[in-house]
């Protein structure tokens, strides 16, 4: 397991779910809150993943040049910083355009259906 995830089970829990995760989530809704468009979240994943790997062999001992631990570490941040950027996005949409439309769901919205005079 240790090979596949490019450090131990408790390295990758610990620092990679939850540290560089939160650190993802962040950066999907700084990313969101500046209205800059989507595809911008997949470059900082991907230097996220990099800092990830560096982070875990210096503190950790890890392999510093692990391909399956740093493509499965880069995917799980890059999934984290997506979801929490459109969650984000629909909280503005809704926030800033209430007599537009509403809240559907954590990552979605509608338009507001509006009563014919």
């Amino acid at each position: 397991m240790d090979e596949i995830l490019g450090a131990s089970p408790l390295v990758f829990v610990g620092f990679t779910c939850l540290i560089m995760g939160w650190v993802s989530f962040m950066t999907g809704r700084a990313i969101a809150t500046t209205w800059r468009p989507r595809w911008q979240v997949v470059p900082y994943s991907i230097l996220l993943g990099l800092a990830n790997r560096f982070f875990s062999f210096a503190l950790f001992g890890a392999p510093l040049f692990s391909l399956s631990g740093w493509l499965i570490g880069t995917a799980l941040l890059l999934v984290v910083g997506l979801a929490s950027y459109r969650e984000k996005q629909a909280f503005k949409m809704v926030a800033q355009y209430p007599w537009l439309y509403e809240r559907c769901g954590p990552f979605d919205w509608r338009e507001r259906k509006h009563d014919a005079p």
